[in-house]
């Protein structure tokens, strides 16, 4: 092909768009129908966001019929309601297997009216029922107290996606579409979303869909113009320079664009049915020819005006096709009296008297528009994901355990053990394709290789000679640098009944922060209706983490998101930091079995010690701390002093501050704690992980210091642990301090070292007389001579890299 077809439309490109543009693919009757039906998509959506009274207009309207306070959104609201009567259309036409992912922002007023006149609301919400009173609740809850949000949202049915914030409908669109062959996802994608890193990125999704063993997913441009206040950036340039843009992509764009109902309507059957038959003929080329060849996916850009069919002017200003359209077109209150004269016109020129029976009813002919039964798109089950979700086939943990002869005799890579068992996950769950692991080009670097003993990274653009693990099929999506991209697909890919899991390097999980933040928010939502069933958990693993980088340095160092992370309801997160790989395998074990929770495991990558023998582990993952009573001294007494630790690095700094102090001050009783749980530190009345008052005083004692090593910002634990009865709690943690250097003067430069540990010690407990002196004095040249020996040597102290526990009763 020449490099202009390339960037430019081709004569054939330019026929087919004329015949589009030609063809009345609708007969008459149809045309009539379908316009009488988005007509009534209308009525209810302008009817949610201003009235809670006099739902059908039977009256004179009063400012007394609307709400006191009208929030919500227009602009987007029309052209979406246009788009799914079209779908409705192609979904009966086709038998489709299909539903709607509504990517602009608060577009709420067309889902939930497209939902409730196709029946679906009022099954799940039998109180809303399709007659006058029905309708009356549906306009009162909108965006009203006690009612539902102005956004798509888990209320929503037939949605996975939140509209709140913008950027992630792509994503989720191809999340779902993986491994669901007979699928379509309609994705409508808003042109303010559009200009979002995430979503600007998702375009190229398509190099990683599979036509064999993938659905399709059917983007939608929707280009209406304006943002809040300002112009969107792809409805103003040229239409050359927008349809290469999308072709660079990898997409065949459609266009459908003006503002005459009847020749839109025309337009867009036409140009749905040809993306639906490019969809089935790539689809079939490539089941039944094998045909590898990456397909150009079609996509729509719909061109329409900003709150079409709307109130034109207001008060000398225009609103339909400007950003004025934006939120609510229309002031309706007390300091806009004559207003309300406006808004009962605007609503009668949908002539609501043809669309509904005098009972409130859709009238038949409309009714019959509709898809039926799983058909409506509302109503597939795919947007409620726990109605499809099977049981992982799970390996035996088991038999990947590492043998442990005695504490910190061995060294392994946690993450290299944890491999191998995911390994067999993806093994056992082949034929069920239901599994995947997702990262942004990590799954090595984090030692999880092994998969690809079984299977493949998923890959459909071009190869060359040393790529590795690349097929069109395969388990693991890692080969985009994309976090947003990794955590979207993931999401979709939950939220239809499917199982996964997200590895990542720990400081670059934070790019997902507000993603992380919007699926914890959907989750705590979905708890409270249960018509919504239960979907498998979002697990992060997060690996290469804050004390493994030493050779990457300060900018790959940041332990925050276990911060952000436990600000989310505490029925939703869970964070775990096992000390070693036998208390990784048991946790992530458990976290693939879980449902509805967001579960954050931080492991290392990098040889550490392993201390417990795998049946020692399920017991501590179990309970979620506990004391090591191999490690500690305080047996038939008090102990003078706690020493914590959570997480695998700190877990071996408090060990060996723990064999030298028991080495040169044998009288001093120490009990040592591991915490594999982080939310049992938290009160049980805030988190129904936590430990009751008795327990945590049981374990860390009323009155005693504890010095507490810990894996991430030290405020944490004083955060969990401010209610506790013992406030005589001393951190040692991450407090922003690395550069490129050795791994233990990563640990020295943030006073996580053993040897600031056991300075630490002698400073808090009292009558340690001289012995303690000279002990810290030894630990401040240790300090030192460390400092020279690295500057000169460019690596550890042999006593550190050789460091071994041993016994010292």
């Amino acid at each position: 092909m020449l490099i202009q077809d390339l960037l430019h439309e081709t004569p054939e490109d330019l026929s087919r768009e004329e015949s589009l543009k030609s063809t009345n693919t609708l007969t008459p009757e149809q045309l009539r129908k379908m316009n009488a039906y988005w007509r009534a998509a209308n009525y209810v959506s302008v009817g949610q966001i201003y009235l809670y009274e006099n739902p059908l207009l039977k009256e004179p309207l009063t400012l007394a019929h609307v709400k006191p306070l009208v929030v919500s959104h227009w602009g987007t609201t029309p052209g979406q309601n246009f788009i799914y009567v079209h779908l409705n259309r192609a979904i009966k036409k086709y038998d489709l297997d299909m539903f709607y992912i509504a990517g602009p922002g608060h577009g709420g007023p067309a889902i939930v009216g497209n939902v409730y006149l196709e029946g679906t609301w009022s099954e799940v919400y039998p109180n809303v029922s399709q007659d006058e009173a029905g309708l009356k609740l549906l306009f009162k809850q909108f965006s009203f107290p006690g009612g539902i949000s102005s956004h798509v949202a888990p209320t929503t049915p037939g949605s996975i996606h939140e509209g709140g914030e913008l950027g992630y409908s792509l994503s989720h669109a191809f999340g779902a579409a993986f491994d669901n062959p007979g699928l379509i996802v309609a994705c409508v994608i808003g042109d303010g979303e559009a200009e979002t890193g995430s979503l600007a990125t998702a375009w190229q999704s398509n190099k990683f869909l599979d036509p064999v063993t993938d659905g399709a997913v059917l983007p939608i441009l929707h280009l209406n113009g304006y943002k809040i206040s300002n112009p969107t950036v792809l409805a103003r340039i040229e239409h050359d320079e927008l349809d290469q843009f999308l072709r660079g992509c990898g997409w065949t764009p459609y266009f459908v664009e003006g503002d005459e109902p009847e020749k839109m309507h025309q337009l867009m059957a036409a140009t749905i049915d040809k993306a639906v038959e490019d969809i089935q003929q790539f689809q079939k080329n490539a089941r039944s020819n094998n045909d590898v060849t990456r397909p150009r996916w079609p996509m729509i850009v719909l061109k329409s005006p900003k709150g079409w069919t709307g109130p034109k002017f207001v008060d000398g200003l225009q609103i339909e096709g400007t950003f004025r359209a934006h939120q609510v077109p229309l002031l309706v209150d007390g300091a806009h009296p004559d207003h309300v004269k406006l808004l009962e016109n605007w609503m009668k020129s949908y002539k609501a008297e043809e669309l509904f029976d005098k009972n409130g009813r859709l009238i038949a002919e409309l009714a019959e528009l509709a898809p039926k039964g799983d058909r409506r798109m509302g109503a597939n089950p795919h947007a409620n994901g726990g109605l499809l979700l099977h049981d992982l086939r799970m390996p035996d943990f088991h038999d990947h355990a590492v043998q442990v002869v005695s504490p910190g005799a061995t060294q392994v890579e946690d993450t290299l053990v944890l491999g191998s068992f995911l390994r067999d996950v993806a093994k056992l769950n082949q034929d069920k394709r239901n599994f995947r692991i997702f990262g942004p080009d990590e799954t090595v670097s984090n030692l999880l290789q092994a998969v690809f003993e079984v299977t493949n990274r998923q890959w459909d653009a071009r190869e060359v000679g040393n790529d590795e693990f690349l097929a069109p099929q395969g388990r693991v999506l890692d080969s985009m640098l994309s976090e947003n991209q990794c955590e979207g697909w993931l999401e979709g890919y939950l939220l239809t009944g499917r199982h996964g899991l997200f590895n990542s390097y720990e400081a670059f999980i934070r790019i997902i922060d507000s993603m992380f933040s919007q699926h914890a928010k959907w989750l705590k939502v979905c708890n409270e209706l249960p018509w919504r069933r239960d979907i498998s958990s979002l697990n992060y693993l997060l690996a290469s983490h804050v004390w493994q980088q030493d050779h990457n340095g300060f900018t790959h160092q940041d332990p925050g998101f276990l911060d952000h992370v436990i600000n989310k309801k505490a029925d939703i997160v869970r964070c775990y930091l096992p000390a070693d790989a036998n208390c990784l395998l048991s946790v992530f074990d458990h976290c693939l079995r879980s449902r509805n929770y967001v579960n954050v495991v931080v492991a290392g990558k990098h040889a550490l010690p392993q201390w417990l023998t795998m049946d020692e582990a399920v017991v501590h993952c179990t309970e979620g701390v506990g004391i090591w009573q191999w490690a500690s001294n305080d047996q038939g007494s008090e102990p003078d002093v706690v020493m914590a630790c959570c997480g695998d690095t700190p877990t071996l700094e408090i060990l060996a501050a723990v064999s030298i102090l028991r080495q040169h001050l044998p009288e001093l009783k120490i009990r040592v704690i591991n915490v594999v749980d982080l939310m049992k530190l938290q009160p049980c009345t805030e988190h129904p992980h936590g430990l009751t008052e008795l327990e945590y005083d049981s374990l860390f004692t009323k009155d005693k210091h504890i010095v507490f090593g810990f894996h991430g910002y030290p405020w944490l634990i004083h955060r969990l642990t401010y209610r506790r009865t013992n406030h005589k709690l001393h951190v040692r943690g991450y407090k922003e301090e690395g550069t490129i250097t050795t791994p233990f003067d990563m640990r020295v430069q943030n006073d996580l070292d053993r040897f600031h540990l056991v300075q630490d010690v002698v400073d808090r407990v009292p009558n340690l007389g001289s012995k303690g002196a000279y002990l810290k004095q030894n630990m401040q040249d240790k300090l030192i001579e460390h400092k020279h020996y690295i500057n000169a040597h460019g690596q550890d102290m042999p006593e550190i890299r050789n460091w071994k526990w041993s016994d010292t009763k």
